[in-house]
């Protein structure tokens, strides 16, 4: 029998078991779910050792634990590192869902629940590769899994981990489902990722609540100076105004950039699906580019004053904003969300006092397209897809992915298998039921071929 016969043989099971693993709400932002994150890492730490897995630990951080499982069937054969995370976003605003966000729920072919893509749908499906290999002794390289609990925040104590783990973490290459293809007739691999800038900034005006007839337009309102600051952080064409902002920029060239815009791509599609009238972005940049090499500037979230029902006439006294800056090639977080410091502070009137708040952030990364490993997953996708994958950069940010090249000397390959339509990070998040089979249909052949 081979793997994929397995999985057919046993495909209503795993969807079931993945299911039940996507009921438990593993939101790691918030400390009332904390029970919850351990129990989705007790619940495949158990999947991890029934699939076969040898020395299976629930591994303790400053923060939730590591999963980590292993399988060495010979030490002389290429071993493959497996990331994923097993938390997820939290699910507000609630009501925007048109299912509850943790009871799962099948709709023209696709499971609708939170974190079914982000990371838990992606992550299963190597879970459920490994034991298809395991079941019909067909697996071709040692397989190390390492399954986190906080990147939805950050990844704030896996670098520790690696760092004090680094002989137990000894692979040939990082093998991550948590990115998107172009469509499901369309496969593709990511080749590179954004880096992060994350803040918070706070502006405060007057020391209470003021009466917006009594004070307004004699005292400075936070929410006003707020938005002036932050509309001036971009000019009429898009670009970033913080000084120094682009000078380390690696700037991509013609050729590349010609190639990119070969990727398939329909402007009018990507409109109607995101039911806007016209795209925007920086001026001199494709849509493509735009997400995929160029650094961004946006605000997360805003808030202050009085949001509740009805009216009230008040003048706050403070305001807040969540701004993430996605950096490129050469950028560093470090770097950026100082400067981004510095230049939010000193634009500031001198009615208002500000706070920036650093926040977490992570470095890009390229992945190079001719090496063994790409090559392996390139074929792996040709076979179950039936044409090449497409190389493209993606637009999002695995901070972790820079730090497993930096302390582990090894690169990443992007083998994901969602769609940038699956909602990640929004309400009614889904994944295709036939973009988990696949998965677990195409990953063997990606042992087989690096195994070669």
């Amino acid at each position: 029998m081979t793997p994929q016969e397995y999985l057919t043989k046993n495909q209503e099971r795993f969807l079931n078991e993945l299911l039940d693993w996507l009921k438990i709400p593993s939101i790691s932002a918030d400390s009332a779910f904390a029970d919850d994150v351990h129990k989705a890492a007790a619940f495949v730490a158990d999947k991890l050792k029934s699939a076969g897995a040898d020395n299976v630990s629930i591994e303790q951080t400053a923060g939730y634990p590591i999963v980590y499982g292993e399988k060495i069937i010979d030490p002389s054969k290429p071993t493959v590192l497996v990331y994923g995370h097993y938390d997820v976003q939290p699910s507000v605003p609630d009501e925007l869902w048109n299912t509850p966000a943790f009871e799962p729920t099948i709709r023209d072919g696709n499971i609708y629940a939170r974190g079914a893509c982000d990371d838990k749908g992606q992550a299963y499906m190597h879970v459920k590769a490994f034991e298809c290999m395991m079941e019909t002794n067909s697996l071709d390289c040692n397989v190390k899994f390492m399954l986190e609990g906080e990147e939805e925040v950050g990844s704030p104590n896996l670098g520790i981990y690696v760092k004090d783990n680094v002989e137990k973490l000894a692979a040939d290459v990082v093998l991550v489902s948590d990115t998107a293809m172009i469509a499901n007739d369309i496969p593709s691999i990511d080749t590179g990722l954004r880096g992060l800038s994350y803040v918070e900034v706070e502006v405060t005006g007057p020391n209470i609540d003021l009466h917006s007839g009594t004070y307004g337009g004699a005292v400075a309102n936070p929410i006003n100076v707020l938005c002036d600051m932050i509309s001036s952080l971009h000019d009429e064409n898009r670009h970033i105004t913080i000084p120094g902002f682009y000078d380390d920029v690696l700037e991509v060239g013609p050729e590349e950039r010609a190639e990119m815009a070969k990727t398939p791509f329909d402007l009018d599609a990507y409109k109607k699906e995101l039911d806007v009238d016209d795209v925007m972005g920086e001026a001199g940049f494709s849509t493509l580019e735009r997400t995929g090499i160029r650094p961004t500037l946006d605000v997360n979230g805003i808030w202050g004053g009085y949001i509740g029902e009805g009216a009230k006439t008040v003048l706050p006294s403070k305001a807040y904003a969540k701004i993430s800056m996605r950096l490129v090639p050469n950028q560093t977080s470090d770097k950026i969300s100082d400067m981004f410091k510095k230049h939010f502070e000193s634009i500031a009137p001198k009615s208002v006092k500000v706070n920036v708040t650093l926040h977490h952030g992570g470095e890009a990364a390229v992945t190079p397209i001719d090496s063994k490993a790409y090559e392996a997953a390139s074929r792996a996708m040709d076979t179950t897809f039936g044409k090449k994958p497409v190389p493209t950069r993606g637009g999002g940010s695995i901070p972790i992915v820079a730090m497993f090249e930096e302390v582990l000397g090894l690169k990443t390959i992007l083998m994901g298998f969602g769609l940038d339509t699956d909602a990640i990070h929004s309400p009614n998040e889904k994944f295709g039921i036939f973009n988990f089979y696949r998965g677990i249909e195409t990953i063997p052949y990606f042992y087989k071929y690096y195994a070669e």
